[in-house]
């Protein structure tokens, strides 16, 4: 739509070639910017009503020297900046017969037959002065020229308003430096300046006519075929949907961004300050192809919409029309569909994750708590079956009915293992009873001695299974005596003492040593079941040393609780076996014939499990030791 529009307008310009059209040599041309009110010549810019960066500059000796010409109805206005290190003023009366040269800047002006003039600027000293007017060897004060001279800290600043009946067409500046001669002591000075060019104004004609053409929203501004700005309209600012909102800010400033397409800085589609406008995209257009741009702020929200629309008259072009629109309507209507659209976007997206996120966690608990079952099911005594989410329809529900499935099967399993010792001491008991009473009995009938050593061979293998019997009834007894014995507080350190001396007379090939460094501990419990653990730990230390070796029996502190530990030398344990030890018929002895079928150690964790403690097993640098955790009674 914008295209169309500037095609339109441009079709309609092309009536006015002699307003577009202006002299070639584009180097040398002046634009004069349009000023709003006059100046007042004061040797400063801040009333000037101009753009920033408005200013043209030129390299001097000293430094740059900045200027902007102006119009204002009859006049033109000129100021300039210049850095010169050292101001030289012109000298008067006697001393000016001395010929020195001083700082000055002159404003060179041509008519169409190339006659110049020009208005040399040579103050003696700061503040208003008078022109020098110089026309071919004539040379007069022009006192219709105001022109005001200020120093500053980098040089000079000089304002000047010249009625335009007094110059012509064409323009050009220089300034004449002499420091840099006073300082070489030699006659030349430097020298700085443009050639007079053709002035570039802003054409009433073309104003009108595209006032005539803007809508409330656009701003149009036709520029002749070098780029220079002959006329402005409109404002994009004055939309009738009135300013955009501000965008989201935050985070929904940043996917509002992301969205759009991003498009140049909207500071850009403004007029040109210097007053030619070269954009790439006018640029474009000035060769003659239409062109279009984007411009867009993501801080404000501002955008703007431009077309640059090449002016043809006839078969030459004689300007480029360009059409700007401000997209505050639609930026408005964008930023609160997108705004919606993100924070219901976030919205469902947080809901969804919190409903994901419980879900998971619901059933990352429950896959928890039944991981934690299925572990503690099997403890020393018992066997747990049942398992959290049993009753569940779900995946987890079928895992749980499974595990406790296989749960139930072990533990019918672990049940008869735990029975069986009982079970064969039961039932081999009276076989056993019959056999050994027959071999007595034939004992003491007349028998060859192949028969009497035979008879003695079974007497013997009898007397083997009934120990094997006895071992295996001791466990169940034990447990019998755990759950019959009456508890009572009483001092290990005593007991141990004299059970220690005991052992000492009933192996004398091995030596003992009790180390008793808790001497006041009391603990509850069977005096008697204590000894006969310690008888297991001790029979267990004496199979595995050799005569002479060192038993050692302690009594300490330790974690609140009192410990009773049985280091042996010998071969270390497997670290396969250290926790399979303490179970029935487990046995880590070689070469013994099967006469231990390892309950001693069995019954001695039943009985410290029995007295709510617990029995390990451990290597040390020379052995093992054996070490049992008591609960100690406090007292007080």
């Amino acid at each position: 739509m914008l295209g169309g529009t500037a095609q339109a307008i441009a079709d309609s310009l092309s009536q006015f070639p002699y307003e577009l059209l202006s002299d070639d040599g584009v180097d040398g041309q002046l634009y004069a910017h349009p000023l709003l009110s006059a100046p007042l010549i004061d040797g400063y810019p801040d009333d000037w009503t101009i753009p920033d960066r408005a200013m043209a500059s030129m390299r001097g000796s000293d430094g740059r020297i900045h200027y902007v010409l102006g119009q204002r109805q009859q006049h033109w206005y000129l100021y300039i900046e210049v850095q010169d290190a050292s101001v030289i003023y012109r000298e008067t009366g006697p001393s000016a017969a001395s010929g020195r040269s001083s700082d000055s800047v002159s404003v060179i002006s041509s008519d169409n037959d190339g006659e110049r003039t020009v208005f040399r600027f040579a103050p003696e000293a700061p503040g208003k002065f008078t022109a020098i007017r110089q026309t071919g060897d004539q040379e007069f004060d022009e006192t219709r020229i105001e022109a005001y001279w200020r120093d500053t800290a980098e040089g000079y600043q000089l304002e000047i308003r010249i009625p335009r009946n007094l110059a012509g067409p064409r323009l050009g500046v220089s300034v004449f430096n002499t420091e840099d001669a006073m300082r070489a002591g030699v006659s030349s000075a430097s020298f700085t300046g443009r050639i007079p060019g053709p002035v570039v104004t802003v054409s009433p004609v073309l104003e009108s006519v595209a006032a005539g053409y803007v809508q409330p929203g656009l701003r149009l501004i036709i520029a002749d075929k070098d780029g220079w700005r002959l006329a402005v309209a409109g404002n994009i600012s004055s939309s009738s949907a009135g300013a955009a909102p501000a965008p989201p800010s935050g985070w929904l400033r940043l996917v509002y961004n992301l969205l759009l397409e991003p498009g140049a800085e909207a500071a850009l589609a403004e007029p040109a300050p210097t007053g030619r406008e070269m954009q790439s995209y006018i640029s474009e257009a000035l060769g003659g192809k239409p062109a279009t741009r984007w411009f867009r702020s993501p801080d404000t929200g501002r955008a703007v919409v431009s077309v640059a629309q090449p002016i043809w008259s006839g078969n030459v072009q004689t300007g480029v029309v360009i059409l700007q629109q401000g997209t505050d309507a639609i930026l408005s209507l964008t930023n609160q569909v997108l705004t919606r659209l993100i924070i219901l976007t976030l919205i469902a997206t947080v809901v969804a994750a919190a409903v994901l996120l419980g879900y998971a966690s619901w059933l990352s608990i429950r896959i928890r708590h039944l991981s934690e079952a299925a572990e503690n099911a099997l403890d020393d005594k018992r066997l747990h079956s049942s398992l959290p989410s049993a009753l569940a329809g779900d995946e987890v529900g079928d895992l749980s009915r499974s595990f406790s499935s296989v749960l139930r099967q072990l533990g019918t399993y672990n049940d008869y293992l735990q029975s069986l010792a009982g079970k064969l001491s039961h039932e081999l008991r009276t076989p056993l009873t019959i056999v050994r009473s027959s071999l007595e009995n034939l004992e003491h009938e007349p028998l060859s001695n192949d028969a009497l050593e035979y008879t003695a061979r079974a007497m013997e293998g009898t007397d083997r299974l009934q120990k094997i019997l006895n071992a295996m009834s001791e466990a169940n007894r034990t447990e019998a005596m755990i759950e019959s014995a009456e508890p009572e507080d009483f001092g290990p350190g005593v007991i141990l003492e004299s059970t220690v001396s005991a052992y000492a007379d009933a192996w004398p090939e091995r030596r003992f040593e009790f180390n008793n460094e808790a001497p006041n501990a009391t603990i509850h419990g069977s005096p008697e079941l204590v000894i006969q653990m310690l008888d297991k730990l001790v029979d267990n230390a004496v199979d595995f040393t050799n005569p002479d070796d060192l038993i050692q029996i302690a009594l300490a502190t330790q974690a609140g609780g009192v410990v009773i530990s049985v280091s042996n030398p010998g071969p270390p344990l497997p670290d396969d076996m250290r926790a399979e030890l303490f179970h029935s018929m487990v046995s880590v002895r070689k070469d013994d014939n099967g006469k231990h079928l390892g309950f001693g150690l069995f019954v001695a964790r039943l009985i410290a499990e029995g007295h709510n403690g617990s029995i390990t097993a451990d290597n040390t640098e020379t052995g093992v030791r054996f070490s049992v955790h008591l609960p100690m009674v406090r007292k007080g």
